[in-house]
């Protein structure tokens, strides 16, 4: 880091968080070297809503990446804890998370402080009633021989309760996001590549509201000109320096 002055005198904390916070918990990211996509560009395909919704072949595909996901035997790692000691510190501070993995929540963030923009893969979600219902046993059922899981109720598709390419995030979330952005008094977007929109112009409703910028990320983002500083040190380094800079 080359500045602190981002740091003085901030009161509220937004932290937008990417795949990157959780690769030291074991589970990788998307578009990285070691990426999901970047090893199996193919794969993306399974997590098109339209293709999804079209080709049971496709369902069959994206339950059975699910079921063995190294994201149900994760544990919150130190860039987590880093966050959620903010929290305990008593810093104003709320979590922006693509993650749908949980594991802010596990670190011990508050759930009502934690804004899950891209949804849980803790729930599924039938496309036709709506109901909601522990992953788990969805999974369950994949496990045990069906390929394709219907809802119990309605016999319609079932989908993990997330955000998939070619679906809009909910507009309530989406507003939240926003407001959140505007009135916090620094935003640090850590782990996101800040390539998926609208997600990735919170940065820009932040600095133009006012507010301070820090991106920590390995690679370059769109966002990068704007912000107060770049950290490229890796998160586990930086996040807990950035903690103990704002009070922790």
């Amino acid at each position: 880091m080359n500045s602190y002055a981002w740091a003085a005198g901030v009161s509220r904390v937004a932290v937008l968080t990417g795949a990157g916070v959780s690769t030291d918990s074991g589970i990788p990211d998307y578009r990285g070297p070691f990426g999901v996509w970047t090893r199996d560009p193919s794969l993306a395909n399974a997590f098109t809503y339209k293709n999804f919704m079209a080709d049971a072949a496709v369902r069959e595909r994206f339950w059975q990446a699910y079921v063995g996901h190294a994201a149900w035997r994760a544990e919150p790692n130190g860039a987590h804890r880093a966050i959620a000691g903010l929290e305990g510190a008593g810093v104003a501070v709320r979590v922006l998370t693509q993650n749908v993995d949980g594991l802010h929540q596990k670190a011990g963030s508050s759930p009502r402080k934690v804004l899950e923009l891209h949804g849980t893969m803790h729930e599924v979600v039938c496309t036709g009633c709506g109901a909601r219902t522990p992953s788990r046993a969805t999974l369950a059922r994949v496990e045990a021989g069906e390929r394709d899981p219907r809802c119990v109720d309605c016999g319609r598709i079932l989908k993990l309760a997330v955000v998939m390419f070619g679906e809009h995030l909910d507009a309530n979330v989406a507003g939240h996001a926003q407001r959140i952005a505007a009135h916090s008094g620094l935003l640090v977007a850590v782990g996101t590549s800040l390539q998926v929109e609208p997600v990735a112009s919170l940065c820009a409703v932040a600095v133009n509201a006012g507010n301070r910028l820090v991106i920590v990320n390995r690679d370059p983002t769109p966002y990068d000109a704007i912000a107060d500083e770049v950290i490229r040190e890796p998160i586990g380094e930086a996040l807990p320096r950035i903690a103990s800079l704002l009070g922790v």
